[in-house]
């Protein structure tokens, strides 16, 4: 566990970069394209991989304010974010409670993400399956929105251990995948696997026949470590594509240690194998994953004074990526 001075240190030294690097005056959508799966890789319209690297907000019912334009603007123009995830809470208050004020939400920050030329993930935030409401949300945005190459579908955040693969996933993932390509029969989805979106090598062994979807890997840098990576690189080795739509900095609680140097071993895992990354989480609340500290303003403009010691680290680590996302 890295001392505050050296944390403090190590986003100091980071700072010193002014602005975001960025390779042309393009927009990510701009430069990529449609993206899709070829091999074990995601695919701009050029043909090369990319690597996409962004923020996740957090829960929908709980941190709400923080789905705007002028947030997704603030992340994209001082974060240089390529991705936004929309974790849209489907129960505990969520979408099955107000289904209007949820999506209303998300379509807020799809919205931004198409004006602003950045990718959008459309995250159906549950543990539970919910399949007929999930089918029904998923071919409504892709009818609405599928022409737009900004458009990822993450149908399910993170299943369970006691749903299994065969026979609650794959029927589940299939329904939904259905109803997504009958609107859209292009974009990306990223379909979440058992435990928490961490059994990839398992989806890897016995893969949907969707032959543009990828796979949900999820991880928190200061619970897991080289025996997921394992598992990840298992499952690129039979062939599938990941895309790791949330992490942490932190315990997979989201809060306790503050586990950088892990973070970065996984950082170098991800970038070497070009999978795109959105981190947890756009939120103020007083946990150690959260970017912002309590009190943040809702609308962006963050000065460091706003932003959590892991906020900080993960800012500036987005802000030295490249073109490639």
């Amino acid at each position: 566990m890295l001392s505050r001075r050296a944390l403090l240190g190590s986003a100091l030294a980071l700072s010193t970069l002014a602005t975001p690097l960025r390779a042309s005056g393009k927009s990510p959508v701009e430069r990529h394209g449609r993206l899709r799966v070829q091999g074990n890789r995601i695919v701009g319209d050029h043909g090369r991989p990319v690597q996409l690297g962004g923020m996740s907000l957090f829960w929908s019912q709980w941190m709400g304010q923080f789905y705007n334009a002028d947030a997704v603007r603030w992340l994209r123009d001082d974060w240089n974010i390529s991705v936004v995830r929309a974790a849209m809470a489907v129960h505990q208050g969520g979408y099955m409670t107000n289904p209007s004020r949820e999506r209303a939400k998300v379509e807020a920050v799809i919205e931004a993400a198409v004006e602003l030329g950045v990718y959008v993930i459309v995250d159906w935030h549950a543990h539970q399956p919910e399949p007929e409401a999930a089918a029904d949300f998923f071919a409504s945005i892709a009818t609405r929105y599928g022409g737009h190459p900004n458009i990822i579908y993450e149908p399910y955040n993170e299943p369970l251990p006691e749903h299994g693969w065969k026979t609650v996933l794959m029927p589940y993932h299939q329904a939904v995948a259905a109803r997504i390509r009958a609107a859209d029969p292009d974009n990306l989805i990223v379909a979440g696997t058992r435990s928490w979106s961490q059994e990839v090598d398992e989806a890897a062994a016995d893969p949907l026949g969707d032959a543009n979807t990828a796979y949900t890997l999820h991880f928190y840098a200061g619970s897991h470590g080289q025996h997921l990576r394992d598992k990840a690189q298992k499952a690129l080795d039979r062939g599938v594509a990941l895309f790791v739509t949330e992490w942490g900095t932190s315990e997979a609680t989201g809060d306790d240690r503050l586990a950088w140097n892990e973070s970065r071993e996984w950082l170098d895992f991800l970038n070497e194998r070009s999978i795109s990354h959105a981190n947890w989480s756009i939120a103020d609340k007083d946990e150690t994953s959260a970017a912002l500290l309590p009190g943040a303003a809702a609308k962006g403009g963050w000065k460091d004074e706003a932003l959590s010691p892991s906020g900080r680290l993960v800012r500036e680590m987005l802000r030295r990526r490249s073109a490639i996302g």
